[in-house]
């Protein structure tokens, strides 16, 4: 089984990773979906979930093979305990494994320069600098729900539904058109447009 590690955070922002998280944990995608903390300690996100960790960042091993980080956005993003994770963000971006990160997670990147050799988005531009006064990514950022450059994937946080669509390609999850209806399905229900 090819692992996906979601870092979560009391407080994170549950749906955000939600449609991607069920689609890969299903059998016969071949993935497994597990979490990552700061800690071991139980985590409680935005819609009262308690989640315990799989993993803390203090027992991880980067000799562990996986193949996607996914970091969903969440209310603590500013609290430097959270900060922790850039050396697993870091470690990813040196060794190429896909990292996909979705509303304030992107703001986190933004501020360690992990935005500026790829297109990104963010929340808005204006709100990506202002939480990240060390970002210099202006002329990369795309105003789009979700944007996928190389092994790096962003959203602003409405765009759950789009993030999503990005990671399944990234992963080549569905095939054949697969991925298409998929998301006609989710943004569109059973309405015929």
């Amino acid at each position: 089984m090819k692992k996906v590690l979601v870092f979560i955070t009391d407080g994170f922002a549950d749906w955000e990773a939600s449609y991607v998280t069920a689609e890969l944990n299903k059998p016969r995608t071949g993935f497994q979906v597990q979490t990552i903390a700061i800690d071991k300690n139980p985590k409680v996100s935005m819609g009262g979930l308690t989640v315990l960790p799989d993993y803390s960042l203090q027992d991880f091993s980067f000799k562990w093979e996986f193949v996607m980080l996914i970091i969903p956005g969440e209310t603590g993003w500013r609290e430097e305990k959270n900060h922790q994770v850039k050396k697993l963000v870091s470690f990813c971006f040196e060794n190429k494994v896909p990292v996909a990160a979705i509303c304030d997670a992107t703001t986190f990147l933004g501020n360690y320069g992990f935005l500026e050799q790829h297109k990104h988005t963010g929340n808005s531009l204006p709100y990506l600098k202002e939480g990240a006064p060390s970002y210099r990514g202006d002329e990369k950022y795309i105003d789009e729900q979700s944007v996928s450059d190389g092994f790096l994937i962003t959203a602003n946080g409405s765009g759950a539904l789009e993030f999503s669509r990005d990671i399944l390609n990234k992963l080549n999850v569905l095939k054949d058109g697969e991925l298409e209806q998929w998301y006609g399905l989710f943004k569109n229900g059973y309405i015929n447009r």
